[in-house]
């Protein structure tokens, strides 16, 4: 009896051990992993952004069609332009805490506003003398403020958002900005990526800027690690990605197996933030979409199901962050979910 009770006590032992080890193992090649096309199935996308709470609800901007929305997952999507007179779209960003409400960056059009999450729009550009808008970063402490990066005109921030705007372009010595990145620990710190001059640092909320280590290159895209702020990366037209580990000071290219080095987009996956991605602006079997599972050190293509291979948006979906959108120029909106493998440990 005595020993038949041991043999259940380590049956069960083994059991819970074996529970225990159940161990995640990434994909052994990325090639495992399948995008599927949405239902835009096509459209020429500038700009990507997910509701922070209700992932369903998607945005993007389009270089023809205005403004499109999703309550779905994608599976359907909406024009919502009304009051929108410019249509050109090239960026836009969510309100954290009220994500009923949208800016929209356009084309000569300035900065647009919605409070009903885009079921009505209205110009936001006073102050606003340049209004050709790439870029717009939001406070996540203050969303009331934010930053528009202009084509030719620098860098414009707004207190009251986007009530009124001012310059911020002390230091800036290249004025065409093509992207912008907030500190999320410390949002009074940003970065702006130039076209033709590298990456700038503001340390005062754009009061004054320096140049980072990054002094050349058309910088198209920047992300930061959000638990290591002091971690960020760059995506450049012709040079790849560039990382800097020490807040701008130092950059190092970061492309191994990165067979495009024309980086249009880059995201980050927000609960393992070695994990990134980035978008190419290329075609055949040199472009799409690229992941780094070790901060960018090396690079893997992740193209099978991605019909268009001209990445220009990318965003993760903020409560499911194994999955990711990515905006092409002119396929549309795909979607891809990197699901865990669990492997068993057995024990005899």
């Amino acid at each position: 009896m005595v020993g038949l009770l041991q043999r259940s006590h380590i049956l069960v032992l083994k059991l819970i051990v074996v529970a225990a080890l159940l161990i995640y193992a990434p994909p052994a090649q990325a090639g495992d992993y399948h995008w599927t096309a949405t239902g835009l199935a096509d459209g020429y996308i500038h700009a990507l952004v997910i509701h922070p709470t209700t992932p369903s609800v998607l945005y993007v901007g389009t270089g023809t069609g205005g403004v499109l929305k999703t309550t779905d997952g994608g599976s359907t999507w909406t024009p919502v332009n009304t009051g929108l007179t410019q249509t050109e779209i090239y960026a836009l960003v969510i309100h954290p805490t009220t994500p009923e409400t949208l800016y929209a960056g356009t084309f000569r059009g300035g900065v647009f506003k919605s409070t009903n999450g885009a079921s009505t729009w209205t110009a936001v550009n006073t102050g606003l003398t340049k209004t050709f808008v790439r870029a717009l970063a939001i406070d996540p402490a203050a969303p009331d403020t934010l930053y528009a990066g202009t084509h030719d005109g620098g860098v414009f921030q707004s207190t009251n958002g986007g009530g009124n705007w001012s310059l911020v372009n002390t230091g800036l010595t290249n004025t065409n900005i093509r992207a912008l990145a907030i500190d999320p620990v410390t949002p009074a710190t940003l970065y702006a990526g130039t076209y033709g001059g590298g990456v700038f640092k503001s340390s005062d909320g754009g009061a004054n800027w320096t140049a980072t280590g990054l002094t050349t290159g058309n910088v198209l895209a920047l992300v930061i690690n959000p638990t290591t702020p002091d971690t960020l990366y760059a995506g450049t037209m012709a040079g790849g990605v560039f990382k800097s580990t020490n807040g701008g000071s130092t950059w190092t290219a970061v492309n191994t197996a990165l067979t495009n080095q024309g980086v249009w987009s880059l995201a980050i996956n927000p609960a393992k933030p070695d994990t990134l991605y980035a978008g190419n602006n290329g075609s055949g079997n040199n472009g799409g979409a690229f992941m780094s599972m070790k901060g960018g050190s090396s690079w893997t293509a992740i193209n099978t199901g991605l019909a268009n291979r001209q990445v220009w948006a990318m965003a993760v979906n903020p409560i499911a962050p194994d999955t990711l959108y990515a905006g092409t120029w002119g396929g549309g909106v795909f979607e891809i979910t990197f699901k865990p493998v669990f492997l068993p440990i057995i024990i005899n």
